[in-house]
């Protein structure tokens, strides 16, 4: 198939042809929207399969032609070569030619944004790397204090009821909880936000606004933590070396919080329905035959959070899964159809414990920096959950239960439980602890990787204000030190650590004695 996309007079299928309905286009090409497609997304990706192979061509909403890839190798091949498929949505031949508008439902995900995931190359090095040494810099220690405090918190809002919607109750609100201690904000936490971050993602006609209001949440955090450093994710970012732009920080916490919270709601809730619904899977993790971070692991093959991720853009004519890729052409990740790819997965029930080879987090240069996160938020919050309710039974039948899903993810509206009432857990009444690592003394041992050189200080796009950010004028960068103080940060400013390499064997034996300690 040389021309999949050429869509001449009369190539529509007559009317009696069963190609008019909802699952299929112009061309007689299948749609990635509508109703086949979130309801039964394994389905549609087995018709793609059978039809096309491994890559297929594939219709989003307006009937915007793209490129589905479904094969595993492929997957990696899509995601690991950049020279070939870029991450610059601005090569994405409909929006230069106009069939795509700037109010299109899907605008939100690929309207190109000053940050690493629209970058390749050296600014997607410097942006990213901006990321992860941030978060390098938190304690994953205080997180699960906080994961393990928050998740009380919510089961004791309805654990003396008797039933509870596991979904609306627990998986969507535990991750931005969690998430809006970690950058800073935790006051911001609220209903509005968690069902715009949830609106924003699906194509939905509100789906513009409700990312208007996270920016706005955000540059209302930007603009404090210029004015008030404190040790938290956002001012890590404002302050790293990189020196990004205000744009390019709310940005990258706005690509952090939806990206983080979309996929750890979704996937706590899956690990749940499949306690639930699944005997063995529970009998096993019951018994002490899997641990929770095991059961999180095998979700993450069979219920991806994400099922596919949008997107990539062609940069020349090139061939991927026999298909003819045109410049300019674009490619989602078929992460969900990856996942059971039976060139790797022949028997869907097979066990994949202690098997990572799954793209629930993509894959390449740009796989999720904070997959770690987000998996730790899944195991605690579900540990806690389970043991404050070992009792919890699905509250209908496992055929009621019903899905929402775009060409991103698809996640349960409802998971209805019911359990024996019990009383509330006593709320510690300590302040919460921040959420950065402590600072060692100066004279210990560090083990850690050579600072990363910052390449490429400034550009000519990093201060592009997207159209959809509240205003146009960048914030205001932070005043440079005063004169007499040696050029050092004034008092409480938080500045990246700088990294210390001490010779191999008392690296190595400093290693063999944390290990030793249990720490």
């Amino acid at each position: 198939m040389t021309t999949p996309f050429h869509h001449e007079p009369g190539a529509v299928p007559p009317p009696q042809c069963p190609a008019h309905n909802l699952g299929t286009g112009p061309g007689g090409l299948r749609r990635l929207y509508g109703p086949e497609a979130e309801n039964d997304p394994a389905g549609l990706y087995d018709k793609l399969r059978a039809e096309h192979g491994t890559v297929a061509p594939v219709l989003l909403h307006g009937d915007v032609p793209a490129w589905l890839v479904l094969g595993h190798s492929e997957n990696l091949h899509l995601t690991r070569t950049p020279s070939q498929f870029s991450r610059d949505s601005r090569r994405w031949r409909a929006l230069q030619d106009g069939s795509v508008a700037p109010d299109h439902p899907l605008a939100p995900i690929f309207t190109w944004q000053p940050i690493c995931v629209f970058a390749d190359g050296a600014k997607h090095e410097r942006q990213r790397g901006a990321v992860t040494d941030s978060m390098e810099r938190i304690d994953t220690r205080g997180v699960r204090r906080h994961i393990n405090r928050f998740s009380n918190r919510l089961v004791n809002d309805f654990c003396e009821k008797g039933s509870a919607d596991l979904v609306g109750q627990f998986a969507e609100h535990l991750p931005m909880m969690v998430m809006c201690a970690i950058f800073g904000m935790p006051e911001e936490y609220d209903e509005r936000l968690v069902q715009a971050a949830r609106d924003m993602t699906r194509g939905t006609a509100t789906a513009v606004a409700s990312n208007a209001h996270v920016v706005a949440v955000l540059t209302r955090l930007v603009e404090r933590r210029r004015a008030e450093p404190a040790p938290d994710f956002a001012t890590w970012l404002v302050e790293h070396p990189a020196t990004m732009t205000d744009v390019e920080v709310v940005e990258h916490l706005r690509l952090i919080l939806i990206a983080a919270y979309e996929s750890t709601a979704n996937l706590i809730a899956n690990v749940l329905r499949m306690v639930l619904t699944d005997p063995r899977f529970r009998a096993r993790l019951s018994g002490g035959h899997m641990t929770v971070p095991e059961a999180v692991e095998q979700t993450l093959w069979d219920e991806p959070p994400f099922t596919a991720v949008f997107g990539r853009w062609a940069v020349g004519d090139t061939e991927l899964g026999g298909q003819q890729i045109k410049a300019g052409d674009a490619l989602l990740v078929g992460i969900a159809p990856a996942n059971t790819d039976p060139a790797v997965r022949p028997d869907l029930a097979a066990d994949m414990g202690g098997n990572r080879a799954h793209l629930a987090f993509s894959g390449g240069p740009h796989e999720c920096p904070g997959q770690d996160i987000g998996r730790a938020i899944a195991d605690v919050g579900v540990d806690a959950l389970l043991m404050r309710l070992p009792d919890l039974q699905l509250g209908v039948e496992e055929a009621e239960l019903r899905w929402v899903g775009n060409i991103m993810s698809r996640h349960l509206v409802e998971l209805p439980v019911k359990f024996a009432p019990s009383p509330q857990q006593k709320r510690d009444a300590d302040p919460l602890s921040v959420m950065a690592r402590p600072a060692r003394p100066a004279g210990d041992w560090e083990i850690s990787s050579p600072a990363r050189p910052v390449p490429e200080p400034a550009h000519s796009l990093a201060g592009t204000q997207p159209a959809h950010a509240p205003g146009g004028a960048p914030l205001p960068r932070p005043a440079p030190p005063a004169e007499g103080t040696g050029g050092q940060p004034a008092p409480g400013t938080a500045v990246v650590p700088a990294q210390r390499r001490p010779a191999a064997p008392a690296r190595l034996w400093q290693a063999v004695a944390r290990w030793w300690k249990g720490y």
